[in-house]
């Protein structure tokens, strides 16, 4: 068995406020199927959008972290964006949490590594 792909899809209510909301972020849109289903990168990870039907609170027990050298400037950046954050020190590094506009849960890591 040879993988030769991967991606996360997370579920999401509305396509065009979460591709945008991805997009704000430093995502790029990979391919996108109308209102179906859209890919989006950012080095070294590939997310799925996909729309549901159902009254989601968020993606579970998933989250997603992304790694960020100027940890200041990702910080002024999520709040030019509006994007309500909190932010956690310990012995890894320094962390940004917050949640896409369904609740799921991302992170910008400063490494301490």
């Amino acid at each position: 068995m040879s993988i030769k792909d991967s991606n996360v899809t997370i579920m999401v209510k509305d396509m065009d406020k979460s591709v945008a909301f991805y997009q704000s972020i430093g995502f790029n849109i990979k391919q996108r199927w109308d209102n179906h289903y859209a890919q989006l990168t950012a080095p070294g990870i590939t997310l799925g959008i996909h729309p549901t039907n159902d009254n989601i609170a968020n993606s579970g027990n998933v989250s997603i972290g992304f790694t960020t050298d100027n940890f200041e400037e990702t910080k002024n950046q999520l709040s030019i964006l509006a994007i309500q954050t909190q932010l956690r020190e310990e012995e890894g590094g320094k962390f940004i949490h917050f949640s896409d506009p369904d609740g799921t849960a991302l992170y910008f890591i400063k490494p301490k590594w």
